[in-house]
């Protein structure tokens, strides 16, 4: 078999790893393989609405599924993954939210050093091209990754607005500068009609460097060690496997349910669960696969009236589709050119708190089964617990690495995440009843305005929410005996071996997760090079 020899290897090109792949070969001192078990693209991933047509095609997503839960009534609640270069970054719905600055203080007060919101701040500054007002001392303007406002406008954003103020919610600047707190139209990842995932913006610019190579369909099935070093990887690649051997060091970026799944499969994790698959042990680690946190969503659904016109359930009808071709071929804006919900506010959902808890996102028509539009004609709004405490496990069920693990959410599990979920959809409620939508928001059909008991609500929720496809926490960062990687984002007690994505977080950020991500990666690369100093 021939081995390949690289500086660095990365496993996983999403969006966390094609950063790290980017940072590390920028200089052209180090040779850098980064590995993507995905294929190269999709024709519906530049395309912003590609994400309705991406979230359930196995052609671009690893349609994952969880096990049954008390949480979920026993249901399997899907769980996309992106299946190609940018990972996620090219399917998901481009809403861009770095997180509160509580979040990241948070993690450094956990023990985390270096990860406090003055230390993250610059590299979130560093990493983006934000082109909306702003202080600047929040925003960066010359970075890889391209980030504006939705161009989304119409009487159905205004009404929702104006409803929101009038019970009490503002209307901020910029959600991702000093404040959260508000309601405000989505920052995207969007720019000129088209998704800015990871692979367009930071692995394309990278193509020529010769010190760079992509690999993509190439599935990493196993590390390799001597002793408790990793020196390399093993994967599959047209049907033949090959090794490749990184000479500094290996790192996984294979995002929160990929990159526990490895560590298991190279004998990284609990011992008693690992022999009992027949995997030798390299080191134990009890934390690998736990600590998984999720965003799990409620969506309430109004109906509007079709005689006004409003909603994408009436303007992408038969011509009305035809029109929003046009319009976003010559103006980028419209359907085709939309983020998954252009409108969101950050709520306190009571009294005497330091900063919002929860988030409602507002999607400008009926939502379907995978974002596809309903006969009817509605809006429909999630809402869900920025901070959710109820936590799972992600664990291997074969020590074949083609088999998807067992992904348990155990949503609802936490007395809070129950609590801020009736809250929040309570508060969704009064703003979709206040004065400024009256004859526009006529009828609440999902939950319905009838059902109002907690117990009842939250049957409701268990029956049909569904996840915000924000998975984190699995190879969690810190330092006590959960923890996998420290705040180096070294794997405890293995050299040569990080992880770096959404799977070491150690709480969920406030919002969507994709932001978060790239900074991760960009701040990994920055250690990884510092140590090779």
């Amino acid at each position: 078999m021939e081995t390949q020899s690289f500086d660095y290897i990365v496993v996983g090109a999403g969006s966390a790893g094609a950063a790290v792949a980017y940072r590390l070969s920028e200089d052209g001192k180090h040779r850098v393989l980064v590995l993507e078990a995905g294929r190269e693209s999709h024709p519906w991933s530049r395309i912003p609405v590609g994400f309705a047509k991406l979230i359930d095609n196995p052609a671009a997503n690893w349609r994952y599924s969880s096990e049954p839960d008390e949480g979920s009534a026993n249901r399997r609640i899907p769980v996309p993954r992106g299946k190609l270069l940018g990972g996620s970054s090219s399917i998901n719905g481009m809403v861009f939210v770095r997180g509160q600055s509580q979040d990241f203080d948070l993690w450094a007060q956990l023990g985390n050093r270096g990860w406090s919101y003055s230390d993250v701040l610059p590299i979130f500054k560093e990493m983006e091209s934000y082109q909306g007002e702003s202080d600047d001392e929040f925003r960066g303007r010359d970075g890889p990754l391209k980030v504006e406002e939705s161009l989304e406008k119409g009487p159905i954003y205004d009404a929702i607005v104006d409803a929101a103020k009038h019970v009490g919610i503002a209307n901020p600047q910029d959600y991702n500068a000093a404040s959260q707190d508000g309601i405000s139209m989505s920052q995207t990842t969007i720019r000129k009609g088209r998704r800015m995932s990871t692979a367009y913006c930071y692995l394309d610019p990278a193509r020529s460097r010769p010190n760079l190579t992509i690999q993509a369909n190439a599935l990493t099935e196993r590390l390799l060690f001597d002793g408790k070093r990793c020196t390399g990887v093993r994967y599959t690649l047209n049907g033949q496997t090959h090794e490749a051997k990184a000479n500094q060091e290996v790192v996984i970026s294979a995002g929160t349910i990929n990159s526990p799944q490895l560590l298991e499969l190279s004998g990284i994790g609990d011992a008693d669960r690992l022999k009992g698959l027949g995997i030798e042990i390299v080191h134990e680690l009890k934390g690998v696969g736990e600590n998984l946190r999720d965003h799990y969503a409620p969506r309430m659904k109004w109906t509007v009236p079709k005689s006004l016109g409003l909603t994408y359930n009436d303007k992408a009808r038969g011509l009305g589709l035809v029109f929003q071709a046009l319009k976003y071929a010559f103006t980028d804006k419209g359907l085709l050119g939309m983020t998954a919900a252009p409108l969101r506010a950050f709520i306190r959902t009571r009294a005497g708190l330091d900063a919002p808890n929860a988030v409602i996102g507002w999607i400008p028509f009926l939502v379907g089964d995978y974002y596809k539009l309903s006969k009817a004609s509605g809006v429909t709004a999630f809402t869900h617990i920025l901070r959710s405490e109820s936590t799972g496990n992600i664990h291997i069920k074969s020590a074949d690495a083609k088999q998807p693990p067992a992904i348990n959410f155990n949503f609802l599990s936490a007395q809070l995440d129950r609590d801020v979920t009736l809250e929040a959809m309570r508060i969704t409620r009064n703003i979709m009843t206040a004065p400024p939508l009256h004859g526009i928001a006529t009828e609440e059909i999902a939950p319905g305005a009838n059902m109002d008991d907690d117990t009842e609500l939250l049957d409701w929720v268990r029956n049909n929410a569904e996840t915000t496809y924000h998975p984190v926490g699995t190879c969690k960062m810190g330092n006590d005996p959960m923890a996998v990687v420290d705040d180096q984002l070294r794997v405890q007690g293995v050299k040569g071996l990080r992880v770096a994505d959404a799977s070491i977080m150690p709480t969920l950020t406030s919002g969507n997760t994709n932001a978060p991500s790239i900074m991760i990666g960009e701040k990994a690369a920055r250690m990884v090079l510092e140590s090779a100093q």
